[in-house]
């Protein structure tokens, strides 16, 4: 499989100022009015005039997000700016309208997805209805999207076909003023369905006295649904869940984006320490110490095998693929060169990203027969994966997890802001040192990996771990021991 190139790297990372909400509403607002004025009656400082005197919006909607319910308070300060600044240019919002159909129903729903991964010409046929049931504050979310740059298109336009913009400062400093306040209040008092954090760190006395486990293999299915997988005919992870120990609430982070998950599995911390807060990276790199770091200083090897965004979290520590592929065959591929990184690196962790579930559900959504042909394809390829393991002799002492990073909504898959859907993931743990058919019920948080795997492999904490070790799922000292002089038992016969 082909590694992610340089080219690819970059593009992602512009795909991300368009994909995620803050950063694409004041993009397309600007676009959208330059394409708009240049065909019908261009005016250079007019232009840019309009433009200076829409900062103070751009900046409350890039501060604040409106998901999920949030979104229809959005309509309130519509109403308010069309009865100040009246609807002056119907041309403007009906391009505006006709452009963002364009591009979320035929350019990214349809060509985007069929250029990428190989969904059918014909995809919007379905993803027009995908769209609007997405509530995730991204740029396909219809019902955030449109109220955000209506109100400014209509602002825009006010003030560039005004014989004295001046005259209507006043009116838009009042209604910014406004717009802050009621932004501030609604987050302050409705946005409180954020995970709670553990407020302290990660006691190290928890740590095991030595080693449970030689190796520790972790396979994230990304953007699995929990109760999809339960739904899917997946045997052998159904299977491992009844061997091995099943986490049912294990809580995902906020806010719920791929780089922004891994980053806190591998730190055991939250966004506001390691600082990845979105998938579009200002600043490259985890600002604490990861589980890959701490195992360097051990001398020994962590390696994560995964696409390119994630490079911006954890820069060399990962082998990267391209997301460029089709998605009947990406898994297939990553899978493949899994053992073949492994066979090559021979890690004493090793973490692979499936991604076929998640661009499903993105393209196709995740209530239709194709998320669940995924998930039963992802449960193949790791029963693949781990019989090649076990063949090798991998698995006496090796800890087996099976993950998610977050889960999806309905709509397009989105996830970030906790929709039904993502908040609790998949999590399964399996081996030797892991106890057998245990369910456990209790709250847990996916930043409680990285301190787990610490315990498993016998090496320090990550320096800002602040997850909780998943000890309960850990057999006897005394257990394991017999377990494992079990196998060299079995080998010898």
């Amino acid at each position: 499989m082909k590694k992610a190139s340089a080219f690819e790297i970059i593009a992602a990372r512009c795909w991300n100022v368009l994909n995620e909400g803050k950063t694409f509403t004041p993009v397309y607002v600007t676009g959208i009015a330059f394409l708009y004025y240049v065909a019908t009656d261009w005016q250079t400082d007019k232009f840019f005039v309009a433009l200076l005197c829409l900062l103070p919006l751009f900046v409350i909607y890039y501060a604040y997000d409106f998901p999920l319910y949030l979104r229809w308070f959005l309509w309130l300060p519509l109403l308010a700016a069309t009865w100040l600044f009246g609807v002056l240019d119907i041309g403007l919002l009906l391009f505006s309208l006709g452009m963002y159909i364009f591009f979320t129903v035929f350019f990214w729903g349809t060509l985007y997805y069929h250029l990428r991964i190989g969904t059918t010409w014909w995809n919007f046929l379905r993803i027009w209805k995908l769209f609007l049931k997405n509530t995730d504050s991204t740029s396909g979310n219809v019902f955030e999207q449109a109220p955000k740059f209506f109100l400014q298109l209509l602002v825009f336009s006010a003030i560039y076909n005004a014989p004295e913009p001046a005259a209507l400062l006043g009116k838009l400093v009042v209604f910014s003023a406004a717009l802050l306040v009621a932004s501030y209040m609604i987050h302050k008092y409705l946005f409180n369905w954020k995970p709670v954090e553990y407020p302290t760190y990660t006691d190290p006395a928890d740590l095991p006295k030595k080693p449970l486990a030689k190796k520790v293999v972790v396979v994230v299915i990304d953007g699995c649904r929990k109760e999809r997988l339960y739904e899917a005919d997946a045997p052998f992870l159904h299977r491992l869940m009844q061997e091995g120990t099943v986490y049912e609430t294990m809580e995902t982070i906020y806010p719920a984006r791929t780089v922004t998950c891994f980053s806190s599995m591998f730190t055991g911390t939250y966004p506001s320490e390691h600082g990845i807060k979105s998938n579009m990276v200002w600043s490259l790199l985890v600002k604490v110490e990861s589980i890959f770091d701490v195992l360097k200083k051990q001398g020994k090897k962590g390696v994560l095998f995964g696409c390119a965004h994630l490079i911006d979290a954890f820069g060399d520590y990962v082998e990267s693929f391209t997301a460029v592929s089709h998605n009947d065959i990406v898994d297939r591929k990553i899978m493949e060169q899994a053992k073949v990184i492994y066979e090559r690196e021979n890690p004493d962790l090793f973490v692979v990203q499936m991604i076929a579930v998640d661009q499903t559900g993105h393209s196709r959504g995740v209530l239709y027969p194709e998320y669940l042909e995924k998930i039963k394809e992802a449960d193949e390829l790791i029963a693949d994966f781990h019989a090649w393991l076990t063949k090798r002799g991998e698995m006496d002492e090796t800890a087996f997890i099976v993950m998610a990073d977050h889960g999806q909504g309905n709509g397009i898959g989105g996830h970030g802001h906790l929709d039904v859907g993502e908040r609790f993931v998949p999590f399964l743990m399996h081996g030797p040192m892991i106890q057998r058919g245990k369910r456990v019920e209790e709250f847990r948080s996916i930043v409680s990996l990285a301190p787990t795997i610490s315990a498993l492999l016998g090496v320090p904490l990550p320096d800002h771990a602040r997850g909780p070790i998943l000890k309960e799922a850990f057999k006897a000292e005394e257990s394991i021991e017999d377990e494992e002089a079990y196998h060299r038992y079995s080998r010898i016969q």
